[in-house]
């Protein structure tokens, strides 16, 4: 409360027709009049509505569950208390898993005093995957889920984690979904940010947040066998969850926290980070997780000073314009011994530097062709 009340008008305001709508609500051990309005919300609402009341669980993944059990629809929607829904979100969704036969539907979320993912929302996906989209970069459970998909594999949410359990659950569901959907244009959920700052993703220390990497690691790992598919998707918990421990915040931190984060970090970089997720780094990105991964806070210190400074790093153009290096701190530097490829700007960042001229290989693939060709030629 009383964020709840909007949440709840939401849902009342639905164009699908309230007898496909089934609410089931669960009082996690409120204590500021939820329970009472939802009993009031029950009695009057043209839709079912089950309420189920518990005491407090410490977390959202418990009341997930047991809603999800009681689910009999088709489809399930996780409706945070403090969101509410766009008025045709939940037939917009509806439709297109019914036309696509889709087991997933993301619809448009919108921040409301907060910011919100805004990279997979350029246009509708009737259909897609999370190795083919930027899916990957919403993780929260706040999707429509076929209850089939569920029920079939036996997920719930990991009563474990304390943060980080959605991402967990949705990234599940994205890997074993026959296809996946995106409503792009309309705005189907609104994810609000609480005036008081007690949004629940917001709480706990910093172990959950390596908590939560880990188990976010393990599920690729254990789904998607070691190549570029799974590179493309570690790129997510060690760009989201892990490098944001290792950010200008860092800076303001004891030497016995940056030690332990970083000695929390060495176990999950030691399995995971390599050539082939460092290369789809930006630079100052690939930089700041090598240094973590070779144990180096000092060297992390000057590279998160020069990053708060909002300094741009030099350009250096090497072999006729043809190699091209962002210095930022020790670059080249024999004492810090860091190699030149984690100064490499990537292609997007390649563009911008003026006078780089990248290598082609369309040239050499030419000349290849043209020998397979005359060398028949020259046979005859």
């Amino acid at each position: 409360m009383p964020y709840l009340v909007k949440c709840l008008e939401s849902v009342e305001s639905q164009t699908l027709d309230p007898a496909r709508i089934e609410v089931i609500a669960v009082d996690d051990g409120s204590t500021d009049g939820t329970g009472e309005y939802l009993e009031k919300f029950a009695e009057r609402a043209a839709m079912s509505v089950t309420v189920l009341s518990q005491p407090n669980s410490g977390g959202p993944s418990g009341p997930r569950n047991v809603g999800l059990g009681k689910a009999r629809g088709r489809y399930v929607f996780f409706l945070d208390a403090d969101d509410y829904f766009g008025p045709e979100a939940l037939e917009r969704m509806v439709t297109m898993a019914d036309e696509q036969g889709t087991d997933v539907v993301l619809g448009k979320v919108v921040g409301v005093n907060r910011s919100a993912p805004k990279s997979m929302w350029g246009k509708n996906l009737p259909r897609t995957d999370v190795f083919s989209s930027n899916i990957k970069f919403t993780l929260s459970a706040q999707k429509l889920f076929r209850r089939e998909l569920l029920t079939q594999h036996g997920m719930h949410f990991d009563e474990s984690l304390k943060t980080g359990e959605d991402a967990l659950f949705t990234m599940e569901a994205y890997l074993r979904a026959k296809g996946v959907s995106v409503v792009a244009d309309y705005d189907c959920y609104y994810l609000v940010g609480r005036d008081d700052g007690k949004h629940a993703t917001k709480s706990g220390g910093y172990t959950l947040r390596f908590d939560s990497a880990r188990a976010l690691m393990g599920l690729i790992a254990e789904h998607v066998p070691e190549g570029p598919r799974r590179d493309a998707l570690m790129v997510r918990p060690l760009l989201i969850t892990l490098l944001s421990q290792f950010g200008p915040g860092f800076l303001k931190q004891s030497e016995k926290t940056r030690r332990h984060k970083l000695d929390l970090a060495k176990p999950l970089l030691d399995s995971y980070w390599h050539e082939g997720v460092a290369g789809r780094l930006k630079v100052h990105e690939r930089l700041r997780l090598h240094l973590v991964a070779q144990g180096r806070g000092d060297l992390l210190v000057d590279v998160l000073e020069f990053i708060k400074a909002k300094k741009d790093p030099e350009v250096l153009l090497e072999s006729r314009g043809r190699k091209a290096y962002l210095t930022y701190p020790h670059f080249r530097d024999p004492a810090a011994g860091v190699p030149d490829s984690c100064y490499v700007p990537t292609s997007r960042e390649a563009a911008t530097i003026e006078g780089f001229r990248p290598r082609t290989t369309l040239i050499p693939r030419l000349r290849r062709v043209a020998r397979r060709v005359l060398r028949p030629l020259r046979a005859a």
